[in-house]
């Protein structure tokens, strides 16, 4: 006959399994926002579905990220958003004169400005994964760190705009690394990387107002051509949507403009 002893034994050696078990694995990742970061909401229940994809695969830079339309035409392409007040003074300019972009949304920004993320699917622009907060070292972090990050950020889009395709990964500060790109292209999102970059975020070296407006403006005529990808930024930075101001009939009156593909 089994003792009271002999179970009582049992019992406190299976809890002592049931808690090692509970614990995290050593080097597993969670997540612990940088200081005065917002934090990824809870894990999501699936990964988005999105619709068959017309979006350009890969090119020649970083890590095979999408450099060029495929066409002659070219892509302005606008960071860091949605930004409650650039974002739309730049989308009414946009719409003055007939042009379609690509807008790479941060996800806690989204979160937070869903009504531009609505208006930016409403008026045809294409939405890009930008990631959750921006971490400029996103692509040295664990994969299930940047997968679950990628994620909720295409969630928060769908959620402003369900049928928009999400269809372009943009990694922050365009540090791509090989595992980030094959996240990437796991939730059916292309790399996607730039050839011109007038540097609108370095007011350290451009200045403000006129100054950087006009380096913004001789920056991009001279160094666009077809088919080309266009970086800019439209999130904190005024002074970018009153360069294109003047930089959009002029690009409009060389190239044909549109927005990347999806």
């Amino acid at each position: 006959m089994t003792s009271r002893r002999d179970v009582l034994a049992v019992l406190a050696a299976g809890a002592v399994t049931l808690t090692a078990c509970s614990a995290p694995a050593p080097g597993h990742a969670t997540w612990a926002a940088p200081p005065n970061r917002p934090s990824p909401p809870p894990a999501p229940s699936r990964s988005p579905s999105p619709p068959p994809s017309h979006a350009l695969t890969g090119g020649s830079g970083p890590d095979g990220s999408v450099t060029t339309t495929g066409s002659s035409s070219v892509a302005l392409t606008f960071d860091d958003g949605p930004d409650p007040v650039n974002t739309p003074a730049l989308l009414d300019l946009l719409g003055e004169h007939g042009i379609k972009a690509s807008f790479s949304l941060v996800g806690f920004r989204a979160r937070d400005n869903p009504e531009v993320v609505r208006r930016l699917a409403a008026e045809g622009h294409t939405l890009v994964n930008h990631s959750w907060q921006h971490l400029m070292d996103l692509g040295q972090r664990d994969p299930y760190y940047a997968a679950h990050d990628l994620v909720h950020t295409t969630e928060v889009i769908n959620t402003a705009a369900p049928d928009a395709p999400v269809r372009y990964f943009r990694a922050p500060g365009g540090n791509f690394t090989p595992a980030l790109v094959q996240v990437a292209r796991e939730q059916g999102m292309s790399p996607l990387f730039w050839n011109v970059d007038p540097r609108d975020w370095d007011s350290a070296q451009f200045g403000f107002g006129a100054s950087m407006v006009n380096h913004i403006i001789s920056s991009v005529e001279g160094s666009v051509g077809p088919g080309m990808i266009v970086l800019s930024h439209d999130c904190k930075h005024p002074d970018t949507i009153t360069a294109y101001r003047t930089l959009l009939p002029w690009l409009a009156s060389r190239y044909t403009l549109t927005a990347l593909p999806t």
